[in-house]
């Protein structure tokens, strides 16, 4: 499965200048917050100094860009300064850019596409992060890409789940697997595999329990999940997706890095970026754990779950002058 083949649908379909649009739009409070902030910190500055510098390091902390990542930023700033003795003020966003750049897609390169007559996509992430309305999302964009995509309702103890994972496959017209409330979550992952399977699905998209980070019983549920979709599929899963809420800053970065540890995270899917001034955050995720961040939700449509590209979300960010 390919994920990023979502990238070439929408340049094929016209819709890319749209999805830019989108992205802009889902970023305005970080970009605002973030501008602002740099602008005042440069006002009356002819070069970058020390002074600035320490205020460039707090304005960082405070989008949530991380405290490892902004140490190497910031390093690699006093680095560039002292080499040229003099750095214009009107060089730094471009020198933020291509720093943040080149932090991101350090690990966007890795990223490997899967091709099998079946996909099995676990998605993983605590309760109130966007996890079933991304899935929701997900779906709808792979059957817009001609897959034909499969849903799996293995969130069986919040009240609720099951029914709101319903009512998106029945607004983007996909199947839906689902047990009794309260049935075994690994039960209903084996019978989705297996009647995705029989039915020659692309894709099978398995909502998994909303379980908090710390919860190790809920974490071995889920690779009890694991293991019986391995019976059937050996390879399987072939992805597991960590959805995280942007707008909660360094609560995210403690969420994805204890879901890394418990299991084998593939891929990251940011939520909420539209409402929050935290948007840095994306920056610092993607360099401190060893997985890209696959897709960054910038708004309630079902379009607005877009694939992230790291230039253009820095070109959408960063603009100071």
């Amino acid at each position: 499965m390919a994920f990023f083949v979502a990238k070439t649908y929408l340049y094929n379909m016209g819709l890319f200048s749209k999805s830019k649009e989108k992205l802009q739009a889902g970023l305005s409070a970080t970009k605002s917050a973030w501008t602002q902030r740099l602008k005042k910190a440069v006002l009356g500055r002819s070069s970058v100094d020390n002074d600035f510098i320490e205020e460039l390091e707090e304005i960082l902390l405070m989008s949530d860009v991380g405290v490892a990542t902004t140490q190497k930023i910031i390093e690699r700033l006093e680095k560039r300064v002292s080499k040229d003795k003099y750095l214009d003020v009107s060089e730094l966003d471009k020198f933020l850019h291509d720093e943040m750049v080149a932090l991101l897609t350090t690990i966007n390169h890795d990223v490997k596409s899967t091709i099998d007559s079946l996909s099995v996509v676990l998605v993983v992430g605590v309760n109130g992060a966007g996890k079933t309305t991304s899935i929701g999302k997900l779906a709808h964009r792979y059957k817009s890409e001609g897959k034909k995509v499969m849903l799996a309702a293995a969130d069986t103890f919040r009240a609720g789940a099951v029914a709101q994972l319903r009512l998106w496959s029945e607004r983007i017209g996909v199947p839906l697997v689902a047990l009794q409330e309260g049935s075994d979550p690994a039960s209903v992952a084996y019978t989705a595999v297996e009647r995705a399977k029989k039915e020659q699905v692309d894709v099978l998209l398995i909502d998994t329990a909303g379980r908090l980070h710390n919860n190790t019983n809920l974490m071995q549920e889920l690779a009890k999940i694991q293991r019986v979709v391995q019976k059937i599929i050996p390879e399987a899963p072939h992805e597991v997706l960590l959805v995280l809420d942007g707008g909660t800053g360094q609560n995210a970065f403690v969420q994805a890095k204890q879901f890394a540890e418990a299991t084998a995270v593939s891929g990251l899917i940011l939520t909420k970026l539209d409402g929050t001034a935290k948007g840095g955050v994306v920056i610092g995720i993607s360099d401190e754990l060893d997985v890209p961040i696959i897709y960054i939700g910038v708004g309630e449509g079902v379009e607005d779950l877009l694939p992230f590209d790291a230039k253009e979300f820095l070109d959408s960010l960063l603009v100071i002058k």
